[in-house]
Formats: C-alpha cells, sequence, structure tokens
C-alpha cells in the first residue's frame, strides 16, 4: 500500500497534456494583438474614445466629410472647395 502511494505523488505530468493550454493561450494572444491592432487603425493611430455624445459625433462626421477619416482634423481656416454642397442632412420628399 505505501508502495503504491509513493509511485503516485512522484509520478511527473506528461508534457502532451500541456500543449493545448498553450495553443489556447497562444490562440487567445493571437487575437487579442490582432483585435488591438485593427481598432488602432480604425482610429488612425490615436487612442479610442469613449463616452461621446451628440456633440462629438457630429464633429466626428464633420471630420470625416473634411479629411476623408473619421478622427482626422485640419486646420485650415477655410473649407476645401465643394464643402459648402457636402450637406449630412438628408432631404425627405416633398408629398403633394
Amino acid at each position: 500500500l505505501r508502495f503504491a502511494e509513493r509511485s503516485l505523488a512522484t509520478m511527473p505530468v506528461p508534457f502532451e497534456t500541456l500543449i493545448p493550454y498553450g495553443i489556447m493561450i497562444a490562440m487567445f494572444g493571437v487575437t487579442g494583438t490582432g483585435l488591438h491592432v485593427i481598432k488602432g487603425i480604425q482610429n488612425g493611430g490615436k487612442k479610442p474614445r469613449w463616452g461621446l455624445d451628440q456633440w462629438d459625433r457630429v464633429m466626428m462626421d464633420r471630420d470625416r466629410r473634411l479629411t476623408g477619416d473619421l478622427r482626422g482634423q485640419v486646420g485650415n481656416h477655410e473649407a476645401p472647395p465643394g464643402f459648402e454642397l457636402n450637406n449630412p442632412w438628408r432631404l425627405e420628399k416633398r408629398i403633394s
């Protein structure tokens, strides 16, 4: 009886059982890094914005129409040509 207890206590864990855990940890790391990179590309390399209100959304839409990028900003004191016709409001067709 003592021999059986001693042999079970000193039995090593086969390394083959740890391979799936290593694969799972690696895949979580790959997907997390991929999501971080994609979010950084979408934000133009800037940190993501939190707690956006309506004013922030309107200004981000204006910046997108001015620069073509949601997070881009320009320092020009005049709008580019054609921006006066670039209205975000959509008109409804008249009922007649």
